[in-house]
């Protein structure tokens, strides 16, 4: 005897709905990462912003999920304030990205590569 599909998996079939489904995911997904890490490291929104250097409201929209598009120098801000790097990854190349100042105090983006 088949088993009858579940509701979700009937509305999974449809494009539209699972389009909307897996973006609403996707945002889940990194204010659910946030959310986790701030609570490991007993970190509050207010001194997230101040060791990020980003503004509060930002670090709050992000971790509610209203913010779904990050900047990438905020994401390796947030990265490295709980001590991970962000990598890029193809076969064997590893490319790690940092923020870092030049002399006029300016911040830009670089790249460092190294063996994976």
């Amino acid at each position: 005897m088949s088993r009858k599909s579940s509701t979700f998996e009937r509305k999974m079939k449809n494009p539209k709905f699972r389009k909307a489904f897996e973006e609403g995911y996707k945002k889940l997904l990194f204010s659910e990462l946030m959310i986790a890490l701030m609570e490991n490291d007993d970190v509050s929104i207010r001194n997230l912003a101040k060791e990020a250097d980003i503004a509060p409201s930002v670090i709050q929209k992000l971790r509610s999920g209203e913010q779904t598009d990050i900047k990438v120098s905020n994401l390796i801000k947030i990265a490295h304030v709980f001590h991970y790097s962000v990598v890029l990854e193809r076969g064997d190349e590893r490319l790690v990205l940092h923020e870092t100042k030049t002399k006029d105090l300016k911040k830009h983006l670089s790249v460092v590569s190294e063996a994976a």
